[in-house]
């Protein structure tokens, strides 16, 4: 019989956060989420810490203490495991109020997918599937920064964690009995990598759609451009295309005006253009005469690559269902483009693991037949 306090301890003293921080250092694990709000600012603005230790659920009020030190040296104890679901967006959040993201994690969505239950499981759904257990939504979108809280805002986040620990206990032991435990300790030691290394600014351009069609000061303008969005949306934080659309970059790299009033258009006009076109003309006309143009972007699979993107996905739906796993989670479709485009295809980055050993090895051998290479 499941029996779990879910009724939620406010925490907003210094000393009591100290006091319960030694306590959760002695466990083995402890769950961890966090509540944000991000509508109109670049970086998440953290509202509230939620921490679950198997007995109690307990809420951080990180905007009353003063001195959240020792949640930072919890979150780095390597000793205890952060219990996550889908924590991308909470660990950027933690990173933002901590300085710091949590090692190691062990993320219950990536780890009910590696245990058959599916790809993508939100967190009430992995809930009602292991424990079934519903849990309400009511307050998915309120406002987390205003205080007081609600008595349904304080329910609903400590529901957040008060069923981790169970979730984690059980699909603890189908990763092991299924020998993917390593699995998951690889995906989400991966997770920790990409959340203290984000993308450079100058890396930026290659997001964007239609990139593919510029060439040499063109795509240096846009790689410029882009990385100047991302550094003016992160000193003034706010929302990328708040500051500057997508669109507009691509426009004004493929365009290359010579002039402010060339620049004109819509997202890029009155106080906006007053505000930062001679900034931007300037980046511009410094790009078209940079002698270190980036590469051109791939272009769109030509037909026969698109014939070949098709038998290595009928591949790997072939190994994901052998192996009782996602398909979305074995192999992204841009790696597969990846591999029919290069000249040179070879397993990186997330095929290099794991998933090298589950499918990549099949996909290489499916690849050169399709080449009409020699395979022995």
């Amino acid at each position: 019989m499941l029996n779990v306090d879910t009724t939620p301890v406010w925490v907003d003293d210094s000393a009591e956060l100290a006091h319960l921080c030694e306590k959760w250092r002695g466990q083995k694990a402890v769950a961890l989420d966090t509540e944000f709000m991000r509508s109109r600012t670049f970086y998440p603005q953290p509202a509230l810490v939620q921490v679950g230790d198997g007995e109690r659920c307990y809420l951080i009020d990180n905007l009353a203490i003063d001195n959240l030190e020792p949640l930072r040296e919890l979150l780095l104890d390597t000793s205890v495991t952060k219990i996550m679901h889908s924590c991308s967006e909470d660990l950027e959040t933690l990173e933002r109020l901590l300085g710091a993201v949590p090692e190691p994690i062990f993320d219950t969505q990536v780890a009910a997918a590696l245990a058959g239950l599916g790809s993508g499981l939100g967190y009430a759904a992995t809930v009602r599937e292991l424990l079934g257990v519903e849990l309400p939504k009511s307050e998915t979108r309120s406002d987390w920064l205003q205080r007081p809280l609600s008595d349904a805002q304080k329910n609903y986040a400590a529901l957040d964690v008060a069923w981790l620990p169970m979730v984690y206990g059980v699909l603890l032991k189908r990763l092991r009995e299924r020998g993917r435990l390593e699995w998951l300790e690889e995906d989400c030691a991966g997770m920790v990598r990409s959340a203290r290394n984000p993308q450079p600014p100058e890396l930026y351009y290659q997001r964007v759609k239609g990139a593919w069609r510029l060439k040499g000061p063109q795509l240096a303008a846009l790689q410029d451009l882009c990385a100047w969005r991302e550094r003016e949306a992160r000193l003034r934080d706010m929302p990328r295309n708040h500051l500057l659309k997508e669109s507009v970059c691509l426009n004004l790299a493929q365009q290359l005006p010579q002039h402010a009033a060339a620049m004109a258009q819509p997202g890029l006009e009155g106080r906006s253009l007053r505000e930062y076109g001679d900034t931007l003309l300037g980046i511009i006309q410094r790009a078209a005469e940079r002698p270190d143009a980036p590469p051109a972007m791939p272009q769109p699979l030509s037909r026969r690559e698109g014939e070949w993107l098709k038998q290595l996905r009928q591949r790997v739906r072939a190994v994901a269902e052998e192996s009782d796993l996602p398909a979305e989670i074995l192999v992204r479709k841009k790696e597969l483009e990846a591999l029919v485009q290069a000249e040179d295809p070879r397993l990186d980055g997330r095929l290099e693991g794991w998933r090298g050993d589950v499918v990549g090895e099949a996909l290489m051998q499916e690849l050169r037949e399709l080449r009409g290479e020699k395979t022995g």
